[in-house]
């Protein structure tokens, strides 16, 4: 579980491909977030939750499967690439974002970044089959970092960055035609996927007939 508020921005300091897979090394620059940092702990890369399986001074690493290489745009990262970097959250930690899974819906385009004065607004189309689960005013974690919906239109939504998160996470570098990792607010899923279950005809249709009265005794 995290929250969405970045920690430190790392660098990629190694990409290693494994039976359809990756092993990604990355270097960290807050020696003090990570003191106690250990093998097995799970870590938000860009978003995305992965496993410790290795670390050293000054750097992990984690094992990348098939299936988020194919759901997240961790598949393209290269050396050198800056990625956004949160510990999981520990019980007495201020939530100061959203709770954030660390598990991806879908990778989408930045469509534009327009600067509004010491402010930016940041555009990003997504699927329609999303669209259940997005808000205006609410929540939704971009690349892992916690923001808010200021503006929702039809498979296009924008967020309000202020000069600091602009400052301490990557999206200083997105631009348009950038790709990004999306997850939506998972008290929205659970909330639509109730809503859709109980407006279903099968959900709701009732097996109590003439037939289940005579076979009960009445």
């Amino acid at each position: 579980m995290f929250t969405g508020i970045i920690k430190d921005v790392g660098r990629v300091a190694g990409v290693t491909r494994r039976q359809g897979g990756l092993r990604l090394r990355v270097q960290f620059a807050n020696a003090d977030e990570f003191t106690d940092f250990s093998v097995d702990e799970s870590v938000s890369i860009n978003g995305v939750c992965q496993t410790v399986v290795a670390l050293g001074d000054g750097w992990f690493e984690v094992d990348t499967v098939e299936e988020t290489l194919l759901k997240t745009t961790l598949g393209a990262l290269r050396h050198g690439a800056l990625v956004n970097l949160e510990r999981a959250v520990r019980p007495l930690d201020r939530l100061g974002g959203h709770f954030v899974l660390g598990h991806v819906d879908c990778a989408a385009v930045v469509q534009a970044v327009k600067e509004l004065g010491s402010s930016r607004e940041l555009w990003i189309a997504f699927p329609d089959a999303f669209s259940p689960f997005i808000v205006s005013a609410g929540s939704i974690t971009i690349d892992g970092i916690s923001l808010t919906v200021a503006k929702l239109e039809a498979q296009l939504f924008a967020v309000a960055v202020i000069p600091y998160t602009f400052a301490h996470t990557t999206i200083h570098e997105l631009k348009a035609g950038s790709r990004v990792n999306l997850e939506f607010d998972i008290l929205g899923k659970y909330v639509a996927r109730q809503l859709g279950h109980f407006s279903s005809p099968v959900a709701v249709a009732s097996k109590i007939d003439e037939g289940w009265l005579r076979e009960q005794g009445f």
